[in-house]
């Protein structure tokens, strides 16, 4: 028989190479209600886990910031080798959804 205790997440993370470090871990119902506190922490760079029935199913993690001219270059698709940005180039995310839109 098979508990669920302080030692099955461990378990369930051999052989993964993490399982010697602690993970906060929070079921659904509590990252609903704490949010806000879960991705402050994930910005700090401390990885969260959420679990669904005690067993974690996704990682909250911060999204990489890209400079301002990259969301432009991936929506030219096969252009994106062929357009060049001055570093000065900038829109604000307004300006460019109007643009893609035409």
């Amino acid at each position: 028989m098979v508990r669920d205790g302080p030692d099955t997440k461990a378990l369930a993370m051999l052989g993964q190479g993490r399982y010697h470090a602690v993970v906060p871990t929070v079921n659904i119902g509590q990252a609903k209600t704490e949010l806000s506190r879960l991705i402050a922490l994930a910005l700090a760079g401390e990885d969260v886990e959420i679990a669904r029935d005690g067993v974690p199913v996704v990682r909250l993690v911060p999204v990489a910031l890209v400079n301002p001219g990259a969301r432009f270059l991936a929506a030219a698709g096969s252009l994106g080798d062929e357009i060049r940005m001055g570093d000065d180039f900038e829109f604000t995310d307004a300006e460019l959804d109007e643009m893609l839109d035409q």
